[in-house]
């Protein structure tokens, strides 16, 4: 691009009209201060007359002079350089295309540092939101890309996908997981209204195919307690030295809360982890170099597409009348206990 954007001021140094033809071409679309600097000053500087360009060198003292206040370091035989390098100034539409489509590599990796940004910071008062609204600014920039640069065949670009975001198993999300596993086998009414939560957004895979043993006995309508849950976990091979009987009968024994409460944490946590993994792969492609700007935007598209499956998930968690109206989780302890009505002598008024 230092040479895109050398031959592109050459030209403009020495047939100055062709500013006119780069209406598109903005001073922050160049990577280098000093270049910038000096297309601001071909924007502000008046343009001489043909016959005044060609007698004398008037156009390059007045870029020069007006450029020095911001790029001090620039010098005439600088601008001298910048006429050498330049091949053809009849092609300067063809550079500034070029220097429009590295600016648009650099914001789309500035989008995507974003959202890594904010999906990994654990400050943030409300993680998903933030995360959610940045990927609509990296829908809105796909949006704007698409426009501004013509299709081509092979739109797809072939950079290989980086390893996905690794989901780190920490003790409290390994508590989320088995409180809900737990509360699930004591209420498992609730999981019908949860179909927004999927075995593959646990952390650790064990809980999501326990997960799935337990949507399997609710689909079939089949009696659910920690025998039954047992039994499914043992047909799909789930038990072993590390995890016996004894250890998945203690994991449900002590139900705490809600299902859903521990739903949407389990289902915000992997929001944030494919936030990250979606991130790490526009980030791919914008490193390389051999994508061209149509590229980047089919294939940040394709990258968004997972992102936008969970986030229809979780919205679906978060935006019905019984999340509106859901209350925290109440710690529980010990198994369900049947309530019996009082009886009219010992019912008190409140």
């Amino acid at each position: 691009m230092l040479y895109a954007e050398q031959a592109l001021l050459g030209a403009l140094l020495l047939e100055p009209a062709r500013l006119a033809d780069l209406d598109h071409l903005a001073s922050e679309h160049f990577g280098d201060h000093a270049h910038s600097a000096l297309f601001t000053a071909m924007r502000t500087a008046a343009v001489p007359a043909a016959d005044e360009h060609r007698k004398a060198p008037v156009w390059l003292r007045r870029v020069l002079e007006a450029a020095r206040p911001q790029a001090p370091g620039l010098t005439a035989s600088y601008l001298h350089t910048l006429v050498h390098r330049c091949p053809w100034p009849g092609h300067a539409a063809a550079y500034a295309r070029m220097i429009e489509a590295d600016h648009a590599r650099r914001m789309l990796r500035e989008h995507a540092d974003r959202l890594t940004q904010n999906a990994t910071d654990a400050s943030l008062p409300d993680p998903a939101a933030t995360v959610l609204a940045q990927c609509d600014a990296l829908a809105s920039f796909l949006e704007t890309l698409s426009g501004r640069f013509a299709p081509h065949p092979g739109s797809l670009p072939r950079t290989p996908q980086p390893p996905p975001a690794r989901n780190t198993a920490g003790e409290e999300a390994l508590e989320e997981e088995r409180a809900l596993l737990a509360c699930a086998t004591a209420r498992p009414s609730r999981l019908r209204e949860m179909r927004w939560l999927q075995p593959e957004n646990f952390v650790l895979p064990l809980h999501g195919q326990l997960f799935a043993c337990l949507t399997a006995l609710v689909h079939r309508r089949e009696p659910v307690d920690a025998v039954t849950v047992l039994w499914e976990a043992q047909h799909q091979h789930l038990l072993h030295a590390g995890f016996t009987p004894a250890d998945l009968i203690d994991l449900l024994a002590t139900p705490v809360g809600i299902p859903e409460h521990w739903g949407e944490k389990i289902l915000r946590r992997a929001l944030l982890t494919q936030a990250h993994t979606t991130a790490l792969r526009i980030r791919a492609f914008t490193d390389d170099a051999a994508n061209t700007p149509h590229q980047l935007a089919t294939g940040s598209r394709r990258a968004l597409a997972d992102l936008t499956a969970l986030r229809s998930r979780w919205q679906r968690a978060t935006h019905t009348p019984a999340a509106l109206s859901r209350s925290p989780a109440v710690p529980r302890a010990g198994p369900r206990l049947r309530a019996t009505a009082a009886s009219p002598t010992t019912r008190v008024s409140r």
